[in-house]
């Protein structure tokens, strides 16, 4: 006590500086030492570990999300190169089709002229032995009429 009047305090004054400063000085420290091991370096742990989750889980999500461009793109262009290769097929099919009606078309008028001139031909062949028959049968019956009229005479 007399140790601490040199120090101006009083005792039971504002500062009281006996055994029990440098008792909870220690209290304080040995209470950091076990909140620091028992409370603050688990929870500082799980706190690095669910940021390194994180930061994992977002270079993953940026990486499958170039991927996922990527494939976009590539589908893209081959959807683009489908259809420009299915217009192909339907212009020439359509090339064929016409090609083909306009070869249908041709064969059919050919045929056609073809039988309209054999007709024709059947038809003056027709036409040449009606009449062949024809002055066949004038002259006969002009012979007919002749031998009647010397005949009557």
């Amino acid at each position: 006590m007399t140790s601490l009047l040199l120090f101006g305090a009083a005792e039971g004054g504002l500062f009281d500086f006996d055994a029990t400063l440098p008792l909870m000085a220690v209290q304080v420290v040995l209470l950091t030492f076990i909140l620091n091991a028992l409370f603050f370096k688990p929870v500082g742990r799980v706190v690095e570990e669910r940021e390194n989750y994180v930061t994992s889980s977002r270079a993953e999500a940026k990486k499958k999300l170039a991927e996922v461009e990527q494939l976009e793109s590539d589908l893209k262009n081959q959807l683009k190169e489908a259809r420009q290769a299915a217009q192909k097929v339907i212009n020439d099919a359509e090339e064929d089709s016409e090609k083909l009606y306009r070869e249908a078309l041709a064969l059919a008028t050919s045929e056609a002229n073809a039988s309209r001139e054999e007709a024709r031909k059947e038809i003056d062949s027709q036409r040449d032995s009606a009449l062949t028959q024809l002055k066949s049968d004038a002259d006969k019956l002009g012979e007919l009429i002749v031998e009647r009229l010397l005949a009557a005479k």
